[in-house]
């Protein structure tokens, strides 16, 4: 076996263990770190395909800014997990049906597809060869409506957790930045008159000569 064979088998190898560790760790934070791990095994696989951006961007992007959006929105949406843990069990036989229906799908797919395809092996490029500039090309001439349909998605998606974020709930303080910049001088600053103590009582004469 070759080296770059077995890294490749060790790549996939942790990017499946990866992907099932998100799919079945009940922390969700634990899972968007598992989900970290798949990202930099992908843009693994991706530099033995001689894809390098796609690489650099899967890291950059993915790991630098969507699962930091995930993290956040984890956070702000403040899930209950002793709540979503209930009746967990009972959703298990539609769920392993499902995976199965799909792995038997993909299975045959693939397998398929290999025996018909030849042997795909990375073409070697010159050094003035620039894969941005390629899929660059693809995408914006033969797959330029699948882009355009992707980006409405990703509007649609941070629209919902947008909106998901900014839902009213009980017992949150938020400020009214309208009041704060309606407010005048008399609502903040109030005047009052404090009336002075009266002045201490004279001396009684029998009282000084004692």
């Amino acid at each position: 076996m070759e080296f770059k064979t077995f890294i490749f088998y060790w790549f996939a190898l942790v990017l499946l263990f990866g992907a099932l560790r998100v799919i079945t760790c009940r922390n969700p934070v634990h899972a968007a770190m598992w989900l970290v791990l798949c990202f930099f095994t992908a843009a693994g696989v991706w530099l033995l395909l001689h894809a390098e951006f796609l690489a650099i961007t899967l890291v950059l992007v993915y790991v630098g800014a969507v699962m930091v959006l995930f993290l956040f929105v984890i956070m702000m949406l403040d899930v209950n997990l002793l709540k979503l843990k209930e009746n967990f069990r009972s959703y298990w036989p539609v769920g392993a049906m499902v995976g199965v229906l799909v792995a038997f799908e993909m299975a045959s797919i693939l397998f398929v597809a290999y025996d018909r395809a030849p042997a795909a092996v990375a073409p070697e490029h010159g050094a003035d060869y620039s894969n941005t500039r390629e899929l660059g090309l693809l995408l914006y001439t033969e797959y330029v409506y699948a882009f355009e349909i992707a980006a409405v998605l990703l509007l649609v998606a941070i629209v919902a957790a947008i909106a998901l974020t900014y839902r009213r709930r009980k017992g949150v303080r938020q400020q009214d930045v309208g009041e704060q910049v309606r407010v005048k001088k008399g609502d903040r600053l109030r005047l009052i008159k404090v009336p002075t103590e009266p002045a201490a009582e004279a001396a009684k004469p029998g009282d000084a000569a004692a």
